[in-house]
């Protein structure tokens, strides 16, 4: 183990060059990788490898939509660039972009700036990360049973329900936010402080820029803001994978991978995209899990030889009338092996015919994933799916929590390959590691609001059973 954490730490200062197949890769599955440390170069050959770059690889700044950019004698750079709002200090300043980057650099630099102007094309749906009762939003949005209810009610009740709850908390339209998509149609944005910032008027929401001049910029509705010192472009990120020459293609931020991991045409199944995803939760555990399966499709690979009526599997001789069976034989190990070439093409194909109904056409919108319903998808594969229905009978207690509770990572150690046994503990008592960062000082607690919420378990225990005898 010391040996390889030396390894690991000698190549984490390494530059990747060039990821290439080996010769012999059709049937030894290996990869030749160039890395780069102190100017000197080495090849070494790996039986797998796994990209980890993410989606925010280069800035994306698109200075041809906006004519008159290059005469602007301000400054202007992509939001990636930025480093503090002191340099702003008393500066009119444009942000253009209404994503989390640009949203939290208008609140941010308006504590320093004379003025922000924070400029969408579209507008935004914005939702707190505190959200009910104090707790949050992942916490409350993230659990089983609303994500059944979701799909039970459908994506336009559901959309006019958010509509409206976001509504509530303050008219999307009187701050000039209100988008013409509907909620579910974008990725989740925050605005916790935007709102007080807008109020105060030290920020002001804008149209999209149609034109700039030397010292303005002037907005698709006609309006003008003169004195202008400095424009951000919070406008995205592509990604693409220059080391891996023409193995994997991107075009316009789209690209073709099996469960957005595996290239389907590849002869050995021996590299894994990790990460490559815009997730309605947190990218860390969808990461964690696509690794764990990567593990496991790389250990069950096939690299065989054929002589005769032998075929050498993982270098274990195996007569040819048994190979049938070695899927079983996998299994049981918790190695996986990958679908024909047909069927993920044609997976492929239906998730992104999904994405493309539901989501604005965006760049931002091309590797979107729904949290729990990529992980179940993840964990299925995996062989980690948590089985509610059993456990419905076996651990009543745990199964209504997993129904209730957050869909946290620990679910997902329940079972199967790397199963924890402190997992169940672990998912009981996440309320308890929820409030204790925040209960800074202890108060007593409310008796009568201890029994609504028993009562409101209790009540919620029972349609739990009733979805159970129901639908499984």
């Amino acid at each position: 183990m010391n040996e390889k954490n030396s390894e690991y730490r000698r190549m984490a200062g390494t530059t990747v060059c060039s990821v290439k197949k080996q010769p012999d890769f059709p049937t030894s599955g290996q990869w030749e990788v160039v890395t780069e440390s102190e100017g000197k170069k080495e090849v070494t050959v790996f039986d797998g490898v796994m990209v980890c770059t993410g989606h925010h690889t280069n800035a994306y700044l698109p200075l041809e939509s906006f004519p008159g950019i290059e005469k602007f004698k301000g400054q202007y750079f992509h939001s990636r660039d930025y480093k503090n709002p002191e340099s702003f200090t008393g500066k009119r300043v444009i942000v253009i972009g209404i994503g989390n980057s640009g949203k939290d650099l208008a609140v941010e630099i308006s504590h320093t700036a004379k003025q922000v102007f924070l400029s969408t094309r579209r507008g935004a749906w914005l939702v707190n990360r505190v959200g009910d009762h104090g707790y949050p939003f992942d916490v409350e949005f993230l659990y089983r049973f609303k994500h059944f209810l979701r799909k039970i009610v459908g994506q336009s009740l559901l959309n006019a329900y958010l509509e409206r709850q976001m509504n509530q908390r303050f008219n999307h339209e009187l701050y000039g936010l209100k988008p013409k998509h509907r909620a579910l149609n974008e990725q989740p944005k925050f605005g916790d402080e935007l709102l007080n910032r807008i109020i105060s008027g030290m920020v002001k929401v804008k149209g999209n820029v149609k034109e700039f001049t030397e010292t303005a910029a002037i907005f698709e509705d006609g309006s003008r803001e003169d004195n202008i010192d400095a424009v951000i472009f919070a406008t995205g990120y592509t990604f693409d994978f220059p080391f891996l020459e023409d193995y994997i293609k991107v075009v316009k931020n789209k690209v073709s991978l099996y469960k957005k991991v595996f290239l389907p045409n590849l002869e050995k199944p021996t590299l894994g995209i990790i990460g490559l995803v815009q997730p309605s939760g947190a990218i860390t555990p969808i990461s964690e899990l696509q690794g764990r399966w990567v593990t496991q499709v790389f250990k069950g690979k096939w690299p065989w030889k054929s002589t005769s009526n032998i075929v050498l599997v993982n270098r274990i001789p195996v007569p040819m009338e048994v190979t049938s069976h070695l899927n079983v034989w996998f299994f049981s190990l918790g190695l996986k092996t990958l679908p024909s070439h047909s069927e993920m093409i044609r997976d492929i194909t239906k998730a992104q015919e999904k994405m493309d109904k539901r989501y604005v056409e965006s760049q931002r919108h091309t590797i979107q994933v729904d949290f729990i319903d990529y992980m179940d998808e993840l964990a299925n594969m995996v062989g980690v799916r948590p089985n509610l229905l059993s456990l419905a009978f076996t651990d009543p207690k745990l199964a209504l929590q997993l129904l209730l509770g957050p869909c946290t990572p620990i679910q997902y150690r329940l079972q199967g390959p790397g199963k924890w046994d402190g997992a169940r503990k672990a998912i009981l008592t996440i309320d308890e590691r929820i409030r204790k960062p925040i209960m800074t000082r202890e108060v007593e607690s409310s008796g009568s609001m201890t029994s609504t919420l028993t009562m409101a378990w209790v009540m919620l225990a029972v349609v739990f059973f009733a979805i159970i005898i129901i639908y499984f």
